[in-house]
């Protein structure tokens, strides 16, 4: 049972990576229509990008706890 929690706690860096992703291609697509506006758009992603990367690390540090510190079943 403690590997499906910790499967679940790296399903949350997987689903970040892909949002990533498509956000960086969004944002190359805005600057490719708006090239004035990049300053905005390069801050907007910024942002952005570092809150899905801390939510990322939050669910790899949990499963590293689940890992190390979890319980164990015989």
């Amino acid at each position: 049972m403690n590997y499906i929690g910790i499967a679940l706690c790296l399903l949350s860096c997987a689903t970040a990576a892909i949002a990533m992703g498509f956000a960086t291609g969004k944002a190359l697509d805005a600057i490719a229509r708006q090239p004035e506006a990049s300053s905005k758009i390069n801050a907007a992603l910024l942002l952005g990008l570092a809150l899905t990367e801390s939510a990322a690390i939050y669910g790899f540090v949990t499963a590293l706890i689940l890992i190390f510190a979890g319980p164990t079943t015989a």
